[in-house]
C-alpha cells in the first residue's frame, strides 16, 4: 500500500476539520434559513467534490446507507392519524371510523361544519410548513380521506436524510471519528468517507444497534446504593449518571422510548443560557406523557440513554405541552451529543448498510 504524503495528509485533515466545524454548526439552525439558503447547497456540493478528487489520491474508507423511507411513510401517516385525532377532540368535532388506510388517514365527520373545521385547523397547523401539506378528498357521505402531498412527503424525505445525517456526525465525533465526510448521495442515501481509515468496519460498528431511549419513573423505596450492595426491588436496576458520579434506581420498563420523540435538538436555557437538549414528542407521546406526569407529581423520573440517566427532574406538575428540556450541567458539545442520541433514537426505522468499501491510495506516477 502506498502512503500518501504526509503534507497532503495534513491539509485534508485541515480542510475536513473546518468543514466538520461547519457542518456541525449547521445542524442547530431553524431548518428553514438552511432551505432558503442556497449556499449551504453550493458549499455541500463542493465539500463533495473535494472529498472524491481527495478519495482517490488519500484513500480510505467508503460507506454507504439508505434511510428507511418506508418507516418513514409510517411514521407519518401514523403522526397524521394522531394529529387529526388531537383537533377532533378539542374541536369537539364529533366523527367516527377514525383509521389509517392506503398511506392516509380515513374518518366520517357526518357534519359539514365540523368537516371545514376540521380541513380549517388542519391548513392553519400546516402554513409555513411544506413538509406538513395535505390533499383531503371529500368522499361523499361524510367521509374525509387525508394524505400527505408529493412534495410534502418528498421535504420529509429530505428532513429524514438531513436529521440522520447530524446523527452520524455526532455518533462518529462520540466514537473518536472525528474526520468523517458525511454527505446526502441522491434522494435516501448517505455517503460516508473516512481518510486514511482502512477499517470501514469501525464506522458500520457504531451503527450495528439502535440508541436505547428511555423515560423511566425513578424508584425512591430505597437508595440507590443500597439497592446496588443488596437486591433492588422487583422490575428495577440500578443504573449510573451520564456526569454526576451518582447512581439511580428506576424502574426497568420505560414509560416512553425513542419512538415517541419528534424531534431533539441542542440549545440554550432562557434564563441562565446554560447549553440544553430540547425535545418534543409526537402526539401519542404529547398524550402518554401528560398522563404519566399527571399520575407522579412529586415523584422524580429519569431521561435514560443507553443505560445511563442524563437527567433526573422531579415532576412538579402535569407536562402538557408536549415538549421539554434538558439540563445537566453540559458544555455545548455534550449537549449536542445528547441531542443527536434522542434524535438517533427516534429516527423513523434505521439506516441499512448498502455498501462498505477500502479505497487504496493512488500509486505515485
Amino acid at each position: 500500500m502506498t502512503t500518501p504524503p504526509r503534507d497532503c495528509v495534513t491539509r485534508l485533515i485541515v480542510a475536513l476539520a473546518v468543514t466538520s466545524a461547519i457542518m456541525t454548526s449547521a445542524i442547530v439552525l431553524p431548518r428553514a434559513a438552511l432551505a432558503e439558503d442556497s449556499q449551504f447547497d453550493k458549499m455541500r456540493a463542493r465539500i463533495a467534490a473535494f472529498v472524491a478528487d481527495k478519495m482517490e489520491k488519500l484513500g480510505g474508507s467508503r460507506i454507504v446507507y439508505k434511510v428507511d423511507s418506508d418507516g418513514l411513510r409510517e411514521s407519518v401517516v401514523t403522526d397524521l392519524r394522531d394529529d387529526v385525532y388531537k383537533t377532533l377532540r378539542e374541536g369537539k368535532i364529533a366523527f367516527a371510523g377514525l383509521a389509517i388506510r392506503d398511506a392516509g388517514v380515513e374518518l366520517k365527520i357526518a357534519d359539514a361544519k365540523g368537516r371545514e373545521e376540521l380541513k380549517r385547523k388542519l391548513a392553519s397547523a400546516a402554513e409555513g410548513l411544506p413538509s406538513h401539506a395535505l390533499t383531503v378528498t371529500d368522499g361523499g357521505d361524510g367521509l374525509i380521506r387525508l394524505a400527505a402531498t408529493d412534495a410534502a412527503s418528498a421535504a420529509r424525505l429530505r428532513d429524514l436524510v438531513e436529521d440522520s445525517i447530524a446523527m452520524i456526525e455526532q455518533r462518529l465525533k462520540d466514537a473518536g471519528i472525528n474526520l468523517a465526510s458525511v454527505q446526502p448521495d441522491g434522494t435516501d442515501r448517505i455517503r460516508i468517507f473516512i481518510p486514511g481509515m482502512m477499517e470501514p468496519g469501525r464506522v458500520t460498528a457504531v451503527f450495528a444497534r439502535k440508541v436505547k431511549v428511555g423515560f423511566r419513573l425513578i424508584d425512591v423505596s430505597m437508595p440507590a446504593e443500597q439497592a446496588q450492595s443488596g437486591t433492588p426491588p422487583t422490575g428495577t436496576e440500578v443504573l449510573p449518571g451520564f456526569k454526576d458520579g451518582r447512581h439511580y434506581l428506576v424502574a426497568k420498563d420505560s414509560a416512553l422510548d425513542g419512538d415517541d420523540i419528534s424531534y431533539a435538538g441542542p440549545g440554550f436555557a432562557s434564563g441562565t443560557k446554560d447549553p440544553i437538549a430540547s425535545f418534543r414528542f409526537n402526539g401519542r407521546g404529547t398524550r402518554r406523557f401528560a398522563h404519566i406526569t399527571a399520575e407522579n407529581v412529586g415523584r422524580p423520573f429519569a431521561i435514560v440513554l443507553d443505560d445511563k440517566v442524563i437527567s433526573a427532574p422531579v415532576i412538579r406538575e402535569p407536562i402538557t405541552g408536549g415538549s421539554g428540556q434538558i439540563s445537566g450541567n453540559f458544555t455545548l458539545e455534550e449537549a449536542n451529543s445528547v441531542a443527536m442520541l434522542l434524535r438517533a433514537g427516534s429516527l423513523p426505522g434505521h439506516l441499512d448498510l448498502v455498501e462498505q468499501q477500502v479505497v487504496q491510495p493512488a500509486a505515485k506516477p
